[in-house]
Order: structure tokens, then C-alpha cells, then sequence
């Protein structure tokens, strides 16, 4: 069966998510809802998505969608999540859910009180590329140290990721993804510590995580730094580097020997987003149960809140 899925507003990355659901064979973009209906029915067309709904109520009322996507800004990631869930909605929202434990919480609440789906969208991590990582990770004994970074130079003016009323900052935006990327290798993090740089949000953060049973993770990320995207994993018997974990353009891990010899392991092309889409599609059909839930995305809130915490008062934090 395939899930009819719709956009709740116009934003940017519509255009990625919509080219993943082509890749995807059990999902249809069927609708873009905006406050605008100028701005629906113009990305509609741009993108030959069939209908374009003049509101965000529009989308939750109409019986021909089964799903919604949410990339708005993250502050409003709950509130409309939890609202289209009440709706009888599963819901695909844009990473992160939000920076607040409890908030996650109350929007898992709701979707079980619903029977529906709610996914935090971190598409990197449904990838044949993401497996592999994990699959060559278990082979080299102990990990002792997991290395991120993902930065990008984005201008001040009019984006929304410089608002700190609308949670932005370099942390929520693109260093999440170093979260995911040491959670994703590690677990929880015991203790954090974190500097940040910035006025109203954090335009620069470096960060160290401790989990348990010793191993370390370091990531950095930026809104004035170069762009750079990439994960290293190493442990005792070698080590893993990705120089594209989070887009996947750039397949291929490189995996090196404890004396440094590389060897390249090919991985299949896939779409990040289509990878995405697939994963909860079955969820939603009750294929699967999602293989990323509740605990995971609450355990990235947490994070994420402890490094903010870590970052303003200058000591460590403990989870």
C-alpha cells in the first residue's frame, strides 16, 4: 500500500524530500500545505506535486493524506507534530525534534495515544552507507574515540537559523548530526562538556562527549567555518573514516589497519531521504517497528540540552 504523504510548508528542503519519495516505491507526495497559497501552489508546481492546500489545517482535515512531513522552523516541530498526530497522522518530522526532553516526550505521548508513527528525520542514518559503518565498527574491538564535524559558511541575513526565538543555532542545525553520528556508534553519552561562540544563537560549538566504558566522542560545527561534513571511528584494532556521512553524495568508507594502512570498502548509492521515506513507510504499514523511536530521539534531546547547558555555565554536565 503506499503512503500518501504531505508537505507541512514551503521550505527549501522539500525539494530533497520530494526527489527521495520518487526513489521510494511505497510513497506518494500527494499535497504541499503553506500558509501562503501562492507559496503552495508555486513549489507545487515546481516540484508536479499534485495539490497545493492554502494552510496547515487544511493538510491535518483532508482524508487523502495518511502522513505529513514537518520541516518548519524548530520551535514549531512539537507543537505541529503533536497536532497532526491528534489529527490521525503519522509524522515525519525534520531533525531535531526539539531541543527540550520533554517536549519530545509529550509528542511521543501523543503518538501513542494516537497509534500512529512519529519519526525524528535523521535520513543519514537509513542509508546502506550508515549499515556498513555500524557493521565495520563492531570489528574493531574496543571504540575508544568517535570523531564528527559538520560546519558551513550561511549568511546573517533573513534565515531563520540565526533566530534564537525560533531555536536555531549551529548546534541545532548541523551539529546534531555529530550527535547522531557518536549516539549512533555509542549510546548515550554519560557527560558532556561544550564551548560555544556566538550572540543571540551559537554560531560555532566544539564539544566533547564521555560514554560509558570510556570511550570519547568530539565533534565540532559552525555556521562561519568552511564546509566540511565528516565521521571517524577508532578503536583498538583500527579505525573508519566517512568524508560524507550525513548527505551520502560521496559513497565509500575508508578503513585503516593499526599501523595506518587504508583500504577503501565500497558502499551502494542510495538516496538518504528515499532510504528514509522506506523505513517509514513499513513503519507505518506495521511492517517494522521504526528503528529509531522514542528512546532515541529523547536521548538525543537530552544531549543536545546538556551541551547547551555545558556551554553557558563552562563545566561539565552529567546525563
Amino acid at each position: 500500500m503506499t503512503l500518501r504523504l504531505a508537505l507541512l510548508s514551503t521550505a527549501d528542503i522539500n525539494e530533497k524530500l520530494v526527489a527521495g519519495a520518487r526513489q521510494a516505491e511505497s510513497v506518494e507526495v500527494v499535497a504541499i500545505g503553506s500558509r501562503d497559497p501562492n507559496n503552495a501552489r508555486r513549489q507545487a508546481g515546481e516540484l508536479n506535486v499534485p495539490r497545493a492546500l492554502s494552510s496547515y489545517e487544511e493538510v491535518l482535515a483532508d482524508p487523502g493524506v495518511d502522513a505529513v512531513y514537518i520541516p518548519l522552523p524548530n520551535s514549531l516541530h512539537v507543537e505541529w507534530s503533536v497536532r497532526a498526530l491528534e489529527a490521525g497522522k503519522h509524522v515525519l518530522c525534520e531533525k531535531p525534534l526539539s531541543r527540550h526532553p520533554a517536549e519530545v516526550e509529550r509528542a511521543f505521548d501523543a503518538a501513542e495515544r494516537a497509534g500512529k508513527v512519529l519519526a525524528e528525520a535523521f535520513m543519514w542514518r537509513h542509508t546502506p552507507q550508515a549499515r556498513k559503518l555500524r557493521e565495520l565498527a563492531a570489528g574493531l574491538g574496543e571504540i575508544r574515540l568517535v570523531r564528527t564535524a559538520f560546519s558551513f559558511p550561511l549568511p546573517v541575513e533573513e534565515n531563520v537559523r540565526w533566530r534564537a526565538d525560533l531555536d536555531g543555532g549551529a548546534l541545532m542545525d548541523v551539529g546534531c548530526y555529530c550527535v547522531s553520528g557518536a549516539r549512533f556508534i555509542l549510546g548515550d553519552p554519560e557527560e558532556v562538556t561544550a564551548q560555544s561562540l556566538g550572540a543571540d544563537v551559537d554560531a560555532r560549538m566544539v564539544a566533547t562527549m564521555r560514554f560509558p566504558g570510556g570511550a570519547l566522542a568530539h565533534f565540532d560545527c559552525g555556521f562561519d567555518l568552511a564546509f566540511r561534513d565528516e565521521l571517524e571511528v577508532v578503536g583498538g584494532s583500527g579505525a573508519l573514516f566517512v568524508d560524507d556521512p550525513w548527505h551520502s553524495r560521496r559513497t565509500g568508507i575508508a578503513v585503516s589497519d593499526p599501523d595506518g594502512e587504508t583500504t577503501p570498502v565500497a558502499v551502494p548509492e542510495a538516496d538518504p531521504y528515499g532510504c528514509e521515506l522506506e523505513d517509514f513507510a513499513r513503519a507505518c504499514a506495521g511492517e517494522i517497528e521504526h528503528p529509531f523511536g522514542r528512546d532515541d530521539a529523547v536521548g538525543q534531546a537530552r544531549t543536545i540540552a546538556a551541551l547547551y547547558e555545558a556551554a553557558d555555565s563552562g563545566r561539565a554536565v552529567s546525563l
